[in-house]
């Protein structure tokens, strides 16, 4: 399989939507212009090469918040956490 062959304009812009970043932001964090960002989401061009190794590796990474988002209590968050020992 191609390196950009499952690097759909969705998916693409579903990553960068969920990192919560525009267009610019997410091209700063990819080392590429914006337009390249634009042009991935639109479907004109595909990530290749090390874009699409990069952006493999970012859908793998997991947020420190991640775990709220999937209901999940933090240390010292939510009210047991608010008791002091």
């Amino acid at each position: 399989m191609g390196e950009g062959r499952d690097w759909t304009a969705e998916r693409v812009a579903a990553l960068r939507k969920a990192r919560g970043l525009s267009q610019a932001a997410f091209a700063r964090e990819m080392g590429v212009r914006q337009q390249t960002v634009s042009e991935w989401e639109t479907g004109r061009y595909r990530p290749r090469g090390a874009s699409a190794r990069l952006l493999g590796m970012l859908a793998e990474q997991r947020a420190p918040y991640d775990t709220e988002q999937r209901g999940e209590e933090r240390p010292g968050k939510g009210p047991a956490g608010d008791a002091a020992g």
